[in-house]
């Protein structure tokens, strides 16, 4: 990561983004947090996986970047992930939206 930790480093393009925007439902104490930050460990473990960005306020943005469509597949199966995933719609969002991109080409800057 750069920017102090906030920034994905990523490989030179083309690789993949998945872009999760979402609205929460009511607090759930610890138990919301509790599973992000399980899910941000275990992605980061998985096979084609290069990093993730994250921000909330009222809808709350995660991209997670990925090597291939493959691995984007084989972590969407992931068993503690669907657990996950069910829960997420069972306890925690108002509603989602996941969006797949392929990244053709990117730049920055940092001071």
């Amino acid at each position: 990561m750069s920017a102090s930790g906030l920034l994905a480093i990523t490989p030179e393009p083309p690789y993949y983004a998945v872009i999760f925007t979402s609205v929460r439902t009511a607090d759930h104490g610890d138990a919301y947090g509790e599973t992000a930050d399980l899910m941000l460990r275990l992605a980061a473990e998985q096979p084609g996986y290069l990093g993730v960005e994250s921000a909330r306020e009222d809808v709350g943005i995660t991209v997670s970047y990925w090597r291939d469509l493959e691995s984007i597949r084989n972590w969407k199966r992931q068993a503690d992930h669907l657990a996950a995933q069910k829960d997420g719609r069972a306890r925690f969002y108002q509603g989602y939206i996941t969006r797949i991109a392929k990244v053709e080409r990117d730049y920055s800057f940092a001071r």
